[in-house]
């Protein structure tokens, strides 16, 4: 049977986790995004190992990996290293979070990573945290006639994800970690809380959390999901009754534990309440994140369902391993993703349809001979949904001003580098092509410049089908004939600003991908 591993480097700790799996017995297991409760394919455990390396120190405050952390990290690696190949793991994924990405040498603990112990890790956003950690959840509680806010809290940032029968309505990662907080408010974990520390804490909290208020009305969910190792701490030490066997959070009791442990050292926090020293600090500020969460959303209670981002991991690698991934399900949701940014920027929502479903229409006929794949349609795909974003900002220049928008939002499913070619194609659906001594082409890989010329190519006779936003061209059908792209538009008769449009804009097209384009 085929052995996986997922390795989580943390602001607080390293993680690995080896597990070996197959799927049921007699029968296929459901895509993903159908399962309810526990996971199809069966999992057995092979080993797990936490190291409490806190890459977090310092970073927070002057922006860099100690290097004694750095150290210690590979010393780590090394042995997580050992334990996959001793293991006989077949696949892994190895990520790093908010301390790694927030610090301005951690390429150097990555580089030192790969060469020191073989392991490429992935510095991953806080958008494809909030990811992995909604497919833990969904591989353990049934969403899929509720709401649910996820609430992960880790060392560096806290992503909070709202959930709708599964699917992921608004995610968001706040500059908001237990060790940030710590250096922050109480002085590194040093000693008590005061007072005044506290008070401070509590409003860091809440700033960080009016980042949420304008995009996500705060009323009750039916659910309130807390991520981390300190919310299992906190459903030992405060528990509350949730459904199923699930451990809770009693978020009555959260306010008079913090009182309690902020009068306490850490030595005593570790003999009365039984914690190890590299949790005994965090708690306190934990413990203010979730408890804001919980009162913002009207919610007395919070699971705990001991998932975290190793679990979300697995799941995707078991998933794909097997065949069962439901990548139609994944695309519908990055969409989805582009539908709500596309809202806040007040976009023409028929427009960006229309010329999505044309961009899709042209790359079908295209596709099959010129290396381009599924992954690349639905990048055209968001890059047509979102190509006249900008236009919220400004209608000149409105094509500079959706790259900047797109490469600076988060959008569930696609990775940075995703992203930036997004960015680019919609930059490129007029005016000039791209061009190297535009720093924003330049910047990009030799493969992901290729992608770019190509599918901004499509775009551009796509978004040109549509010119005057009034939906004259309806349908759209398209074959290449040997060395030709015939089009054949079908809607209103008088669409001819839309096809003088297509013979200004295809003569790109024609260079990238050697196609006469004609309109039949």
């Amino acid at each position: 049977m085929p052995r996986f591993a997922a390795i989580d480097l943390g602001s607080n700790a390293l993680r690995l986790r080896i597990v070996e799996a197959q799927p049921a017995p007699d029968e296929p297991s459901p895509p993903l995004s159908s399962r309810s409760g526990l996971p199809r394919e069966r999992f057995t455990e092979i080993a797990s190992m936490r190291v409490p390396v806190r890459l977090g120190t310092g970073v927070y405050l002057d922006g860099r990996l100690t290097t004694a952390a750095i150290g210690q990290a590979c010393t780590a690696l090394r042995e997580f290293r050992e334990a996959m190949d001793e293991a006989k793991v077949d696949v892994y994924r190895a990520t790093a979070t908010s301390a790694v990405r927030d610090a301005k040498n951690g390429a150097l603990l990555v580089e030192r990573a790969r060469r020191e112990a073989g392991i490429d890790v992935d510095v991953i956003e806080g958008v494809e945290e909030a990811r992995l950690i909604k497919i833990a959840v969904l591989g353990r509680v049934p969403l899929e006639d509720r709401t649910a806010l996820l609430v992960d809290v880790g060392g560096g940032s806290t992503e909070v994800t709202l959930l709708d029968r599964g699917a992921a309505t608004f995610s968001m990662s706040l500059q908001l970690g237990t060790v940030r907080l710590l250096e922050t408010y109480l002085g590194g974990g040093e000693g008590t809380g005061s007072r005044r520390a506290m008070r401070l804490l509590e409003e860091g909290v809440a700033r960080a959390f009016a980042e949420i208020r304008p995009h996500v009305p705060p009323k009750p969910v039916d659910l309130v999901i807390g991520m981390g190792g300190n919310s299992e701490t906190l459903a030992v030490l405060c528990p509350g009754r949730a459904p199923g066997a699930m451990r809770a959070i009693d978020v009555g009791a959260l306010q008079p534990l913090v009182q309690s442990i902020a009068k306490m050292s850490l030595d005593e926090r570790c003999d009365k309440l039984g914690l190890r020293p590299d949790r005994a600090d965090t708690l306190l500020p934990a413990a203010a994140i979730f408890r804001y969460a919980a009162e913002m959303f009207q919610a007395s209670i919070i699971s705990a369902p001991g998932v975290g981002l190793k679990e979300g991991i697995l799941e995707e690698l078991v998933a794909r391993h097997f065949h069962t991934w439901d990548t139609l399900g994944e695309e519908a949701g990055v969409i989805a993703a582009c539908v709500t940014l596309g809202r806040r920027y007040r976009f023409d929502e028929a427009h960006g349809r229309l010329v999505a479903s044309f961009a899709g229409t042209l790359f079908d006929a295209i596709a099959p001979s010129r290396g381009l794949d599924a992954r690349d349609r639905l990048l055209l795909s968001v890059a047509a949904w979102l190509h006249d974003i900008g236009d919220f900002v400004r209608y000149d220049a409105h094509h500079k001003h959706s790259y900047y928008l797109i490469q600076h939002s988060d959008i569930m499913g696609l990775a940075r580098e995703e992203r930036e070619i997004v960015a680019n194609v919609a930059r490129y659906h007029r005016k000039g092509p791209p061009d190297t001594t535009h720093p924003n082409f330049r910047d990009l890989d030799k493969a992901a410049r290729s992608k770019v010329r190509a599918l901004s190519s499509i775009l551009r006779v796509a978004d040109a089908l549509d010119r005057e936003h009034l939906g004259k061209v309806r349908q759209l059908t398209a074959d290449v004939e040997k060395r030709r792209l015939v089009l054949r538009p079908s809607g209103d008769e008088a669409r001819e600003l839309e096809e003088w449009s297509v013979g200004v804009k295809s003569p790109f097209l024609t260079d990238v991908f050697d196609l006469d384009v004609v309109l039949a």
